[in-house]
């Protein structure tokens, strides 16, 4: 199971699900700018990169021009207006993603104050599947997994039953 030390129960699972899947020597490049989890994986011993803030949906030439073995997105591709353009703009044989998924009791974040943190799409399964396929990647193993609050309502009392988060780890379907 994951680290106790880890802040977050979702921190901890796609550390543990990392660790399952890449080696160390492994250079990544985590889309986003840098925050916790980027901390908690070079912690963890791995080199990791951050692309530097700018609008994916427009500008993909930091991914394109990566020299390294994987590509992350941990809980962006649902801030891009189309995540297809991020994946295949991916130079790599190898990403893993994690998205949020659906929740039927509650409507997709939105933050009214600053456009860029919002989400345009909240996932189903079989969409990110059917993106990730269109895009050329292959799924090699995935979870689903809950996060649950310490809130009384109930809303949170759903969380603790309900898959909120979906992480995925693929691989280029036909390799260059």
């Amino acid at each position: 199971m994951y680290e106790k030390s880890v802040p977050h129960k979702r921190f901890g699972i796609t550390l543990e699900f990392l660790e399952k899947h890449l080696p160390k020597t492994d250079r990544i490049l985590d889309l986003g700018i840098e925050n916790p989890f980027t901390l908690i994986m070079k912690e963890a011993g791995y080199q990791v990169f951050n692309t530097g803030g700018e609008d994916l949906d427009d500008d993909t030439s930091t991914i394109e021009n990566f020299k390294g073995e994987v590509v992350t997105a941990f809980e962006i591709f649902e801030h891009l207006v189309s995540p297809y353009t991020s994946l295949k703009a991916i130079p790599c044989d190898k990403c893993v993603i994690s998205v949020p998924l659906r929740l039927w009791f509650s409507n997709a974040y939105r933050n009214k104050n600053d456009i860029r943190d919002q989400h345009y799409h909240e996932f189903e399964p079989w969409q990110l599947d059917y993106v990730l396929e269109k895009a050329g990647w292959r799924i090699v193993d995935h979870i689903k997994f809950t996060n649950p609050v310490n809130k009384f309502g109930i809303r949170p009392l759903l969380r603790k039953f309900t898959h909120r988060y979906y992480l995925v780890y693929c691989v280029k379907a036909n390799p260059s």
